[in-house]
């Protein structure tokens, strides 16, 4: 995988303020209790899921509206299944935008879902899903969104995975009024998470555990969009890890009652 070693400035052309990089200062434990934990002098949080509390999370003491977000995660090693760790972007209320990074548990020896998905007013119904070209469980790995009015950019190590242009233009939605928070969780999903629920959770392997660190949020920026070397590597990434696409979902065939949306016309 060297060639995919490449620079960030070669894919984004970004020039951001960032925030500091402290759990303490920049979030919110929002559930879980003493489930989720910022460690050292907080650059690092924890967040635990066992039988007595069925995960934890937090979310960022900002809000915003456009940046470029990034997050430093390792997943649970081990059988996996039923749980989903989490890292995305939400507004509130009924309809609330998001977008999603929600990475879905396994039984040992297989490989992680990366499942992303856009909501705009509180429809989503955009979903891509990855197996991703390393272990996750292993090593630290950067996981980054970039949303702003052109686009929505998914990117792993500095390699982008999904591109999510506005396309207002044609009566795609597309989140770009409402500010924000950064939320990120450890729940138990075992009624869909793993092989569409019929793997489930293995309490006898729990305390299950995932690492977050090197949070950094970035609100101001300009953007000329990915490079040619990032156009590559993201035809790349769509051919050799791509599982799903909605685009290409069955539902959305000749003669269905549900048309595909109109960027998958387009």
């Amino acid at each position: 995988m060297g060639n995919l070693r490449v620079s960030s400035m070669l894919l984004l052309s970004l020039m951001a303020v960032a925030s500091a990089n402290n759990f303490h200062q920049d979030v919110e434990i929002t559930w879980g209790g003493g489930h989720a934990r910022i460690l050292g002098r907080g650059n690092l949080l924890r967040l635990t899921m066992d039988k007595t509390a069925g995960g934890a999370g937090f979310k960022s003491n900002r809000d915003y509206l456009f940046g470029r977000f990034n997050m430093q995660m390792k997943l649970i090693a081990g059988n996996s299944a039923g749980t989903v760790t989490t890292f995305y972007l939400s507004s509130v209320g009924p309809s609330h935008d998001e977008i999603d990074l929600e990475f879905l548990g396994n039984k040992s020896g297989s490989p992680y879902t990366l499942h992303t998905n856009v909501f705009t007013q509180g429809q989503g119904g955009r979903e891509e899903g990855f197996h991703l070209w390393f272990d996750p469980t292993k090593h630290f790995h950067t996981y980054s969104i970039v949303w702003n009015p052109k686009n929505i950019i998914i990117l792993v190590d500095s390699i982008p995975i999904r591109v999510f242009n506005n396309e207002e233009s044609i009566g795609v939605p597309y989140p770009n009024n409402q500010r924000m928070k950064v939320y990120a969780s450890l729940w138990d999903a075992d009624d869909w998470a793993t092989r569409g629920g019929r793997v489930k959770t293995d309490w006898s392997k729990a305390p299950f555990v995932a690492y977050y660190r090197n949070f950094v949020a970035k609100s101001d920026w300009e953007m000329q969009g990915l490079s040619a070397r990032g156009k590559k590597l993201l035809s790349w990434v769509r051919k050799r890890c791509r599982i799903y696409y909605y685009c290409n979902d069955e539902r959305h065939g000749r003669g269905s009652r549900h048309p595909p949306p109109p960027e998958c016309k387009a």
